[in-house]
C-alpha cells in the first residue's frame, strides 16, 4: 500500500510542481491538492493492494512448495476461500465507504479549492524566478527571491500597459499590504519607473523611495457540480442514465476488489521450476483490462447505449466466470495428486 501511494504521490507531485512552476498554482496549495488527489485514488489503490497481497502470498507458497504441504494435509484450493475472505472483506467494506462517501466529498472539496485558487489575485501565484502575467494581460510580474520569512520579495520587476503607454518598474525590494477598506497593494522601495510609448525613444525615468500598485481582486468563481462531486444518496434518488452510471461506477469498486481477491487464489499457481513473473504479468493485465472494461460500460450507460439494469454486470460476470474456470482447472488438472487431496 505504501509503495503504491508513493508511486501515485510522486506522479501527482511532479504534475502539480509543473503547474506551479508555470505560475498556475500557488506553492502553498500543492500539499492540499495532493491530499485530495490521493483520497480520490485511494479506493483503486486499496483494491490493487489486496489483490497483489493475496497473489504474492500464495505465489510464494507455491514457489516454496508450501502448497504441497497444504494439499498433503487433505486441504484443497477451495479451503483458501475462508481465510482470504476474512482478510479481504473488511478492506472491501472500507473501499465501499471510500467510494460511496469519501471520494465524492474529496472531489467536491478539490474543485472548490481550485475555484478559490483561481479567485485569488494575480500576486498569489507568483513564484521566484518566474514571470507571471496578469489575467487581463496588462501586467507582468517578476521577483528574484523571497526573504527567509517569505513576506518580502527582492529585486522586483513589474511591466504594465496603461493608456497606450508602457511602464516598467524595478525595485530592490517589495511587500504586500492591505488597507482598512480591503484594497490590496504591492509596495516597492528604492526603485525606478520607466514610462513611454512603444517603438519610440521618448521615455521618462523617475526614481522613488516608495511606490504602490493596486492589485485588482479576481472574481469569485463557483464551478457547477459534476457527477463525481454529487453525493451517492442524491444519485440514488435520480433516475437518469448519467446518475445511474456514476452510482454503478462507485459500487463497482468494492465488487471488483472482492472478485479480484477470489481470482488471485487460483491465479497464484506457479511452477517452482518455471518463471516467477508470468502470473504477476497476467494478474496486472487482468486488472487493467477489468478496470478499462468497467469504464467503457460506465460510459455506455451514461450515453444511453446500455440499459442501466444491465449496467456494469457483464464485466463482473466475465471475471466471475474466469475465476470459476481457474478453480475448475486447478481442481481437475492438479498433477500427481490423488483425488482425495484435491477436495
Amino acid at each position: 500500500m505504501l509503495v503504491l501511494i508513493g508511486v501515485v504521490g510522486a506522479q501527482r507531485i511532479a504534475y502539480l510542481l509543473n503547474i506551479a512552476a508555470r505560475g498556475g498554482v500557488a506553492g502553498d496549495a500543492i500539499t492540499t491538492l495532493l491530499g485530495f488527489s490521493l483520497l480520490r485514488y485511494l479506493p483503486l489503490l486499496l483494491s490493487l493492494t489486496i489483490f497483489l497481497s493475496v497473489l504474492l502470498t500464495l505465489t510464494r507458497w507455491h514457489r516454496d512448495s508450501e502448497m504441497v504441504v497444504w494439499f498433503s494435509s487433505g486441504l484443497g484450493l477451495s479451503a483458501w476461500l475462508r481465510p482470504v475472505l476474512l482478510f479481504a472483506v473488511p478492506v472491501v467494506v472500507v473501499i465501499a465507504l471510500l467510494g460511496l462517501f469519501v471520494t465524492p466529498w474529496a472531489t467536491d472539496k478539490g474543485v472548490k479549492f481550485m475555484d478559490q485558487l483561481e479567485s485569488r489575485d494575480e500576486l498569489a501565484a507568483i513564484a521566484p524566478g518566474t514571470f507571471k502575467e496578469s489575467e487581463h494581460a496588462d501586467r507582468v510580474f517578476f521577483v528574484e527571491s523571497f526573504d527567509e520569512l517569505g513576506k518580502t520579495v527582492k529585486n522586483v520587476f513589474v511591466q504594465s500597459l496603461q493608456h497606450q503607454k508602457l511602464g516598467i518598474i524595478v525595485a530592490q525590494k517589495g511587500y504586500r499590504t492591505t488597507e482598512a477598506n480591503g484594497d490590496s497593494f504591492l509596495v516597492m522601495d528604492n526603485g525606478r519607473r520607466y514610462e513611454g510609448k512603444r517603438d519610440t525613444p521618448e521615455f521618462t525615468v523617475t526614481q522613488f523611495e516608495r511606490y504602490a500598485i493596486r492589485i485588482e481582486p479576481n472574481e469569485v468563481k463557483n464551478s457547477p457540480p459534476t457527477l463525481r462531486t454529487i453525493p451517492s444518496a442524491e444519485l440514488a434518488r435520480e433516475h437518469t442514465h448519467r446518475s445511474s452510471s456514476e452510482l454503478q461506477g462507485r459500487l463497482a469498486m468494492p465488487i471488483s476488489a472482492l472478485l479480484l481477491v477470489l481470482l488471485a487464489i487460483p491465479l497464484s499457481f506457479v511452477d517452482p521450476r518455471a518463471g516467477r513473473s508470468a502470473n504477476m504479468i497476467m494478474a496486472l493485465l487482468i486488472f487493467v483490462i477489468y478496470n478499462n472494461l468497467l469504464n467503457i460500460l460506465q460510459v455506455w450507460v451514461a450515453q444511453g447505449k446500455l440499459d442501466p439494469m444491465i449496467g456494469l454486470w457483464p464485466a463482473h460476470g466475465l471475471v466471475l466466470m474466469l475465476t470459476a474456470y481457474l478453480f475448475y482447472r486447478r481442481y481437475y488438472m492438479m498433477p500427481l495428486l490423488p483425488r482425495w487431496v484435491r477436495r
